[in-house]
């Protein structure tokens, strides 16, 4: 039995920055059960990332603004990229917080080992995704102590086995 297509959430405001992306796709979901949309590098020429060397802004091609605090964008790697060919985000995880209006940008890293063939990145080629998750925004209470104690308590990493 195949789901019902996904109903919107939410109203996201976008604008079109490189007009080529509606030759290459405009971010959309491409099934009806897609978490993420996908980046395209919208650049000029080939670009090549040399493996270990500092990370480079690709533009997206356009501009959100979500204007709901209750929101935000996470930019991340796209799986077989990072797999495959050892692109990943020089940042691991992009953060666009909803009343940001600039352009998407994604920083690509070649996560090779050293001396490894560079990553190359054509024009239009997806190199990333956006996810729209939700925020919670809690109010910060100062305290003497904790009301309540954990099970866990103070233990750090690696303290629960």
């Amino acid at each position: 039995m195949r789901a019902p297509p996904a109903r919107p959430e939410a109203a996201i405001e976008i604008v079109i920055l490189d007009p080529r992306l509606h030759d290459w796709g405009l971010p959309r979901y491409h099934s009806a059960q897609a978490a993420a949309i996908d980046l395209h590098a919208c650049l000029d020429a080939p670009l090549r990332l040399q493996a270990q060397a500092p990370a480079t802004l690709i533009p997206a091609g356009f501009a959100v603004h979500m204007s709901d605090a209750r929101m935000t964008a996470l930019i991340v790697p796209r799986s077989g990229q990072g797999h495959r060919k050892g692109l990943v985000l020089g940042n691991l995880v992009g953060v666009i917080d909803a009343d940001y209006t600039g352009p998407i940008m994604v920083s690509a890293w070649n996560r090779s080992e050293a001396g490894s063939p560079p990553v190359v990145i054509e024009p239009g080629e997806r190199v990333a995704q956006m996810v729209f998750v939700p925020i919670l925004r809690p109010a910060f209470e100062l305290v003497e102590r904790f009301s309540a104690s954990s099970e866990r308590g103070e233990g750090g990493f690696g303290s629960t086995g």
